[in-house]
């Protein structure tokens, strides 16, 4: 019989950005992973059939949203304001989102490549709720892969 495995519970996920730019920890993580276009070729069989061929297109990597709550630590912020500079050469990097179980060990990783922030936004505070203020960090990026 297999031996059963649990599924990963993820508690919180950390981002670490080549050269310290950013580190740091977030509650949620989304857009891990990659895509085709699908081409539709319609070609003809030997015996008469019309057949729709499907063949894979462009590889697409999603966005990476990241979200934390809001503290005054500026570092998304900064990245962000060097692309909005005109500096996007120098505001790509490597870097790795981690997931890290309850007990605070790391249970999966993902690699990313080239990476810079498309959009940063801040809270939007309702004077009339208790939520925490929370901040979103877009990544894009030109490869990801799982590495654990």
């Amino acid at each position: 019989m297999a031996e059963r495995e649990d599924p990963l519970v993820g508690f919180h996920w950390a981002l670490d950005v080549q050269n310290g730019k950013i580190t740091g920890y977030f509650t949620e993580c989304s857009g891990i992973g990659s895509e085709h276009d699908i081409i539709e070729h319609k070609v003809v069989t030997e015996t008469g059939q019309e057949v729709v061929m499907k063949i894979p297109g462009r590889l697409k990597w999603e966005n990476v949203v990241l979200k934390r709550g809001i503290t005054s630590n500026m570092d998304i912020w900064t990245w962000r304001k060097q692309v909005e500079d005109g500096d996007v050469d120098g505001a790509r990097c490597d870097g790795s989102i981690i997931m890290y179980d309850q007990a605070l060990n790391e249970v999966a990783r993902w690699n990313f490549e080239r990476a810079w922030p498309v959009k940063v936004s801040g809270p939007q505070p309702k004077s009339d709720s208790n939520e925490i203020s929370v901040e979103e960090l877009h990544i894009t990026h030109e490869y990801i892969a799982r590495v654990n």
